[in-house]
């Protein structure tokens, strides 16, 4: 076999000058990061413990910027926003044990929603691993094991010349498609070590491309050429593969209705002609899908949330694009298409040969979004419209928003126009309480130039109330709404529907306007009416802000089958 085609990249004089003398007093943590580096990171988030300072020691030694919240659980939501804005892998640094292991719900929403986290953590010494019980600080059987089953991929470090194979394959796994988290761990010995290896230089982990495969993709054309009624479910993946200008062309070709998840928000159009917009937890909407001939689902698995709590019955052919193998036909039969979406369009917009007319498809969508209004209008629910209304007035249309699990967030994901892909994002992957301030910190620092909204229940506020601190420390131009209904909103409306009396529900909380004030951070207590002008202020005035509104806000009724109940806290 020939291998004259191989390319050996030979170092030059100063390279391998540089590679024979290291600079004295590194270690460990010194490859650590100087493998972050190479690979391409400017930024990294985490929280020191004692296992782990030999990372943290080296990045005074390095030109890593440095992002530090008060809770490991916080830092993740951080991460993984910083992931999602960027598309980039954000590194986060973590300590052994009790540290590692409050990360884990943030790991767990980073994995639902697609976003790139590479976690790092200290082990105990090297002598400690293998489950023999030496007693060590924050050690564990297998620490490991707790990870398996939330992230993307384990890597595991015993010795300092596996520090950067491992993070680079790390890395190359959480850029594959779908993006995800991954964890790697490495004792706390082998981080402190002396090390004589030469310093990372540049190290490439690109991962391969996922590509649709030219016999679906030519299937898949036919059945949207000849269909008479196509309609397109848009997943967060299209948002992902920033796609959404190719699923636009491709909905136009066809002359397909497009709704889009809640994950998939702002991947069309809100006032397109042929926009659905998000209404999926709706019985019209549900209606008008399943009466579909062909029903295109790109970058969704069509879950809990985007299947009206699977009462969601597809009755004509389905054809479903989707980077995570695992989600395809995980719930309907269909013609499944591994692949990235954004390559998938593109390989449909190619294969198409000639648009499709169908003038009354526009008209189908006008009377499907009539009902839906004529439905919520007849629930006295104006109030809760109101408010919604004054957040999208408020927030400028570049400007990201982070939504945790509450009343409003889950209005919006049916009722909010993102007006742009990737500045919409909320919890509702994992569905934990807490993500929606940290998480607005970390688009912050991907982006300190738009201000960044984050919205909150009084329950979820309380999760997060140490980022403060956080926000002022790093002066993050991020405004926190926190809607204040005295207790877990959501889950008292649940439990008075099902069982006729709430309980557990009800909290004590602080005052979050003075709250704000001790940590710096100016804070006004709002109103409905003066909602719209205290958001739009405190979003134009530079640092953090809370805006704090007292409002008992109320769900609009569910369509879906009586019994099911709708997920999330």
């Amino acid at each position: 076999m020939s291998h004259d085609h191989d390319v050996v990249l030979r170092p030059t004089t100063a390279q391998t000058e540089a590679a024979l003398n290291p600079p004295p007093g590194r270690t460990g943590g010194d490859l650590v990061v100087e493998t972050l580096q190479g690979l391409g990171a400017t930024t990294v988030f985490g929280l020191p413990g004692q296992h782990a300072l030999g990372m943290f020691d080296a990045l005074r030694r390095s030109s890593l910027s440095y992002v530090g919240l008060r809770v490991e659980n916080n830092t993740g939501f951080a991460a993984d926003a910083y992931g999602r804005i960027t598309g980039e892998v954000a590194p986060l640094l973590l300590s052994t044990g009790p540290g590692a292991l409050t990360s884990l719900a943030a790991l767990q929403e980073a994995a639902a929603g697609s976003s790139p986290v590479l976690a790092i953590g200290s082990q105990v010494p090297v002598a400690g691993l293998g489950g023999g019980r030496h007693g060590y600080l924050h050690e564990l059987r297998d620490q490991q094991a707790s990870f398996r089953d939330v992230v993307k991929s384990v890597h595991t470090v015993r010795t300092a010349s596996q520090i950067p194979s491992a993070i680079a394959a790390a890395w190359e796994s959480a850029l594959t498609a779908p993006h995800g988290p991954v964890w790697v761990e490495i004792p706390q010995d082998v981080l402190l070590a002396a090390t004589s290896l030469p310093v990372v230089t540049a190290m490439d982990a690109t991962p391969d491309e996922v590509v649709p495969r030219p016999e679906l993709t030519a299937v898949a054309a036919d059945l949207l050429s000849r269909a008479e009624r196509p309609a397109i479910i848009a997943g967060g993946g299209v948002v992902r593969s920033d796609a959404s200008g190719k699923l636009r062309a491709l909905a136009e070709l066809v002359q397909a209705p497009v709704v889009t998840t809640f994950g998939g928000k702002g991947a069309f159009p809100w006032e397109h002609p042929l926009s659905l917009q998000s209404w999926l937890e709706d019985r019209h909407t549900t209606d008008f899908l399943e009466d579909a001939d062909v029903l295109l689902v790109v970058g969704s698995g069509l879950g809990e949330l985007s299947s009206n709590y699977h009462t969601f019955k597809p009755r004509g052919r389905v054809i479903q694009i989707e980077a995570d193998a695992g989600k395809l036909e995980s719930n309907h039969p269909a013609l499944g298409i591994h692949a990235d979406a954004r390559l998938a369009l593109s390989a449909l917009l190619e294969t198409i040969e000639s648009p499709r007319e169908d003038p009354s498809a526009p008209e189908r969508v006008a009377a499907v979004l009539a009902k839906v209004r004529e439905r919520i209008a007849a629930q006295d629910l104006g109030l809760e419209q109101q408010v919604l209304a004054a957040v999208r007035a408020a927030l400028p249309d570049a400007a990201p928003s982070f939504w945790d699990m509450t009343i409003l967030a889950y209005w919006a994901w049916s009722a909010f126009d993102a007006r742009r892909p990737n500045t919409m994002h909320s919890a509702q992957g994992a569905g934990g309480l807490g993500y929606g301030f940290p998480a607005a910190i970390g688009a912050a620092m991907a982006d300190p130039s738009q201000p960044v909204l984050a919205v909150s229940g009084d329950g979820g506020a309380m999760y997060s109330i140490a980022e403060l601190a956080t926000a002022r420390q790093y002066d993050a131009p991020v405004t926190w709404l926190i809607v204040d209904d005295g207790g877990y909103g959501i889950l008292r409306e649940y439990m008075s529907d099902a069982f006729g009396e709430a309980t557990a529900t009800e909290l004590a909380r602080p005052d979050f306007v003075a709250l704000a004030e001790s940590f710096g951070v100016p804070g006004v207590r709002s109103s409905p009416e003066t909602l719209r002008d205290d958001l739009t202020k405190a979003l134009a005035e530079p640092g953090p802000s809370v805006v704090v509104l007292p409002a008992l806000l109320r769900m609009f009724a569910p369509t879906h089958l009586e019994g099911s109940g709708p997920a999330g806290a």
